[in-house]
């Protein structure tokens, strides 16, 4: 597969950002820094931006049970469900989610003309078929891999989620479908405390180091790519495998973060598999730290495709 000369596409909506009630702001106000960072250095200008629509029920319901579906429009989730989740329910979340959902669909199909593409937020790895989990409400790689396979835009996809936490509703939703291979590199103790089975986990001990981490990533890439085989890949760039991180419980600098950007979109890059990318989770104490590390993504993502 070749690409068109690159054009860095970025899914970004002002509801990804969307105000919640004191104590659950924090998380949310890195989707409003990192695209105003990346439009004041210059790294992209406003005609990388594209802001999705809400996706069509149609679409979600290819991955998630019309039930939950249907509690979510409704606002009828349980005060247990929303414990789960974290967010209390409203009708603008719900909007947001979905809205997140087809901005992945969007950049899928920006990544197989230009070779990547990247959504601001996304990343809900812990969403079920009937439920969500830890701040995720609808899992948006598995929507767009369901979708990608069901449009024939795709016949074998490699999910390689690097969040510090499992990818647990992802490797869920794919038990049972061999054209979607899910990869989870992540925390040995740390949520979720009951892990599902990907295609393949590696869990770090506390304190994992750059150096164990990226040779473990290159060894585990190269395998992969060989045996699997994609002409698609789904890129969870969590950032909070960083030292800095309040909950991540690994050792990873700033500098071992963006070289593990760099070794991911290098080896797709050379095999001309189209990437999506999606944020997931960031949880160090000052938001500066979490916006540079995400915006690290952007800019090595826009260096390596402009090669």
């Amino acid at each position: 597969m070749s690409f068109t000369p690159p054009l860095l596409k970025i899914a970004f909506d002002p509801i990804y950002a969307h105000p919640l009630p004191e104590g659950h702001r924090f998380p949310m106000l890195k989707y409003e820094l990192i695209p105003e960072q990346l439009l004041y250095e210059g790294t992209i200008t406003s005609h990388n931006l594209f802001t999705p629509s809400a996706c069509e029920d149609e679409v979600v319901l290819w991955t998630h049970d019309a039930a939950y579906i249907q509690k979510l429009h409704q606002q009828t989730l349980s005060a247990r469900e929303q414990r789960h989740i974290g967010f209390p329910q409203s009708p603008q979340l719900t909007r947001r989610e979905f809205v997140i959902a087809q901005g992945t669909i969007d950049c899928c199909h920006y990544a197989l003309v230009h070779g990547v593409a990247l959504n601001v937020a996304g990343g809900t790895h812990h969403a079920f078929a009937d439920r969500g989990e830890g701040f995720c409400l609808l899992n948006d790689f598995a929507v767009a891999a369901n979708y990608l396979l069901k449009k024939g835009l795709a016949h074998k996809i490699l999910i390689i989620d690097l969040d510090v936490h499992q990818g647990n509703g992802t490797a869920s939703l794919f038990e049972h479908e061999p054209r979607v291979f899910t990869f989870s590199m992540h925390g040995a103790h740390n949520y979720p405390f009951h892990k599902e089975k990907s295609d393949l986990d590696i869990a770090l001990n506390d304190g994992t180091e750059d150096g164990l981490y990226l040779s473990l990533l290159r060894n585990t890439l190269d395998s992969l790519l060989e045996q699997v085989k994609p002409d698609f890949a789904f890129y969870l760039s969590g950032v909070d495998i960083l030292w800095t991180d309040k909950f991540g419980k690994l050792k990873i600098s700033m500098e071992g973060c963006r070289q593990r950007d760099e070794m991911v979109f290098t080896k797709l890059k050379q095999q001309h598999i189209p990437c999506v990318v999606a944020m997931g989770g960031g949880y160090s104490p000052d938001i500066k730290t979490i916006v540079e590390a995400h915006c690290n993504t952007f800019r090595v993502a826009k260096d390596i495709y402009s090669l």
